[in-house]
């Protein structure tokens, strides 16, 4: 059978398996109806397995310590081995769900064959839903969502074997093109007095903004607080109901912010209520996000592989009001777009991956000590899609901590709703749903404050 090295920074993720935390990314879709099982075949068989080679090939063992890991082709893969078929206990509520995905992130997928997997879950009270597994070394979450968005189509009827271009459309903070061109000044024009002038504050400022960079990965601590500890095996999850995102639009236009400003304060706002609630005081939390690095307007390679960066924001907490700590998340997030962190923290990646296995695994470690988790928020389609030719309702998605962190939160907005979901430590966040109920306090503050500033 044929072997394939594995790329540098996809085997980072390969390696960094934990009983803790696994690298696996977790994806729900919400369906209304019962799925069709053999359309539903041929749609992974010929938009999954044959579109992208690398997912249907396994993992192999390096044979020395110092040699990198390979992808071995699996032929002749048998789609149906890698769908289970589920049905939830009366009453096929949302913690039924809840209950039954949990139970299985702390589960490694076979290493004996390709790193993924797809729960047909039915027995829910209302609709269907499918839960995917996919191993962070085939790709990012980013990546891995555009891929599961394209199993998708504009209408129930539409042909299996017609690609439909209707995939998410991933933003981070920032692209790092757009973050290069402005570390980088333009070429063209450099040799005027004034454009050198200009070019030699900027690349001051560049420097003085990375060392300020440098400086905050190495000191950034995760403090101690209700959300930080020694993680264990269990984990729980929990999710909203669908909000309706022109509520959101409206705060967001009004507070002269986006959309992920205005999410991202709301989960600032919920763990400072929920360190309130449990220790009566509060720090800011640092949480790590994903910055895609791909540009939105090219299609995903075949090999897919991970392309993508982390920036580190700090949560603030201690502020007066929702309303203030919103402006102050603007202000942290406008900071980092404006910043070379991208770049750094992209440099930092692609190094790690050719230190081999156990300092990879040790600097991984070291640098995800410094946040409570990691924080997506992904803007999906804006119209509703159909899997298989069933409607798909909502969808959530968390990507995998490392070490000992305790929280991923994940924001997924589709089709004018937004819906957030939480993945937390059992040992560290035992009561999830009271982050959950504050994230929605959080919003609803907001509200109001809207309401208010509008009379």
């Amino acid at each position: 059978m044929r072997e394939h090295r594995v790329n540098p920074v996809d085997a980072i993720w390969l390696n960094m398996d934990r009983p803790q935390n696994l690298m696996v990314i977790e994806c729900v879709l919400f369906l209304e109806g019962p799925v069709d099982r053999e359309r539903l075949h041929r749609v992974i068989q010929r938009r999954l397995v044959d579109a992208y080679p690398v997912f249907s090939r396994r993992p192999t063992t390096p044979r020395h310590r110092w040699s990198r890991a390979r992808w071995q082709d699996v032929p002749d893969l048998d789609v149906a081995a890698h769908i289970r078929e589920a049905r939830l206990p009366a009453p096929g509520d949302s913690a039924a769900l809840q209950e039954y995905v949990a139970g299985f992130f702390g589960t490694p997928l076979p290493r004996d064959r390709p790193l993924w997997e797809i729960h047909l879950v039915e027995g829910l009270a209302e609709g269907t839903a499918i839960y995917v597994r996919l191993h962070h070394a085939l790709a990012d979450g980013i990546a891995l969502t555009q891929v599961l968005l394209s199993l998708t189509d504009a209408a129930a009827d539409a042909d299996v074997d017609a690609a439909d271009e209707g995939g998410a459309r991933h933003h981070g903070v920032g692209e790092l093109i757009q973050v290069a061109r402005r570390v980088v000044p333009e070429v063209p024009g450099l040799v005027r007095p004034s454009r050198v002038r200009a070019g030699v504050v900027a690349a001051i400022r560049t420097a003085l903004s990375g060392l300020g960079v440098v400086r905050k990965l190495l000191l950034t601590r995760n403090p101690e607080s209700s959300l930080a500890g020694a993680a264990g095996e269990r984990k729980r999850a929990v999710w909203s109901d669908p909000v309706d995102l022109q509520l959101v639009k409206d705060i967001a236009r009004a507070s002269d912010a986006t959309v992920n400003d205005v999410l991202v304060s709301a989960l600032a706002g919920s763990l400072e209520r929920y360190q309130l609630s449990h220790e009566g005081r509060t720090r800011d939390i640092p949480t790590m996000i994903p910055v895609n690095l791909r540009p939105a307007h090219v299609p995903l390679p075949r090999e897919l592989g991970n392309r993508f960066t982390l920036v580190l924001l700090l949560l603030p907490s201690g502020l007066t009001d929702a309303t203030e700590r919103l402006a102050e998340t603007k202000r942290r997030m406008d900071e980092i777009k404006r910043s070379p962190e991208p770049v750094i923290t992209f440099a930092l990646i692609l190094g790690i991956g050719r230190l081999g296995r156990r300092l990879s695994r040790l600097l991984v470690t070291f640098f995800a000590g410094k946040a409570s988790g990691v924080t997506t928020n992904v803007p999906g389609p804006r119209e509703h899609r159909y899997l298989a030719g069933t409607r798909i309702t909502s969808l959530l998605g968390w990507v995998p901590g490392s070490a000992d962190q305790a929280l991923g939160t994940c924001i997924f907005t589709y089709a004018g709703t937004v819906r957030v979901g939480f993945k937390t430590d059992s040992r560290v966040i035992p009561d999830p749903e009271r982050v959950l109920d504050a994230f929605h306090a959080e919003i609803e503050e907001l509200s109001r404050d809207l309401v208010a500033s509008a009379r």
